[in-house]
């Protein structure tokens, strides 16, 4: 199929299968999915400003879909989440602008694409290590494991984070955390943000981990409140790159079709798995997106 605004010709079955595969992901790790949408759209010759806007348009239909099913199975803060908002949609604005920028220069595509790489491996060391950590942790101490009581490696810097004595302080029961400041929840959004903006998608690679890691959020609830935060910060950066002509909305469409099935898919599968099997499951996939990102900058496209 010929797609008008992209100037590229795509195959429709292609778009579907990857929407369908980023909704199940993304229901059940609670990201956007553009750490395999923005590089399978960007490996079929779509320039990085329309991938990053168009990976945005396609993910509010979808984060709709997986933010419904989490918030009946309970995982979703909507009082972090709305604390959130403030910082994500700045940090938004600041990341499209910064496209913009790089648009200009006309060196979008290698530099966000190097960008994409460095952080999607780095993802994938960090919560390695980390779920590893926590696997051993929890063999050696034989302790059954609850559905979110899985953050014994992850308090120490959590632990740190909530004590930060920045007024005014807030307490978030859905989470099970009482007294942190409202200063680093929106700090925290608002990094979110800036990736979402600049990187495509929600950027829940990059908030779910500061929701577990820094805040100290049960997996479970990290994962429902984070596609919360992607639905709104899809929403915003959406809109703010299609004024500015970086999206291709039939595309966006044509992968929303596979995507909403598969957000409830992957929704309803993370009842069945523990905090730390989720996040060795997640491991792999920010890897696979930075090797076709850089499979693609090396065959001459980001130059």
């Amino acid at each position: 199929m010929d797609f008008l605004i992209s100037g590229l010709h795509i195959n429709l079955f292609y778009l579907i299968g990857v929407g369908f595969v980023i909704g199940v992901f993304g229901g059940f790790f609670g990201v956007g999915g553009s750490f395999l949408a923005g590089p399978a759209l960007f490996a079929v010759g779509m320039p990085m400003n329309l991938v990053v806007g168009t990976d945005l348009a396609h993910l509010v239909g979808k984060s709709i879909v997986a933010v419904k099913k989490h918030r009946a199975l309970g995982n979703v803060d909507m009082k972090l989440a709305g604390i959130m908002i403030a910082g994500t949609i700045c940090g938004s604005e600041l990341g499209a602008q910064g496209i913009q920028w790089l648009k200009k220069s006309g060196s979008v595509d290698l530099v966000v694409g190097v960008v994409f790489i460095v952080v999607l491996v780095g993802i994938s060391i960090f919560m390695a290590w980390e779920g590893w950590k926590t696997m051993r942790m929890q063999k050696r101490q034989r302790k059954p494991r609850k559905k979110n009581g899985d953050e014994s490696a992850i308090s120490h810097v959590a632990k740190a984070v909530q004590k930060v004595p920045a007024e005014p302080m807030v307490d978030l029961p859905t989470s099970g955390i009482r007294k942190i400041s409202l200063w680093m929840i929106l700090l925290i959004s608002f990094v979110g943000g800036i990736f979402s903006g600049f990187l495509g998608g929600g950027a829940g690679y990059i908030r779910m981990p500061m929701l577990v890691y820094l805040l100290g959020v049960p997996t479970h609830v990290a994962v429902g409140t984070d596609l919360f935060e992607v639905m709104i910060s899809a929403s915003y950066g959406a809109f703010t790159h299609a004024v500015k002509g970086n999206v291709d909305i039939m595309v966006a469409l044509v992968m929303h079709t596979g995507a909403a099935i598969g957000a409830q898919i992957g929704a309803m599968a993370t009842q069945y798995f523990s905090g730390p099997k989720i996040r060795l499951a997640f491991v792999p996939l920010p890897l696979i997106g930075a090797v076709l990102i850089a499979v693609k900058l090396l065959s001459g496209h980001g130059g």
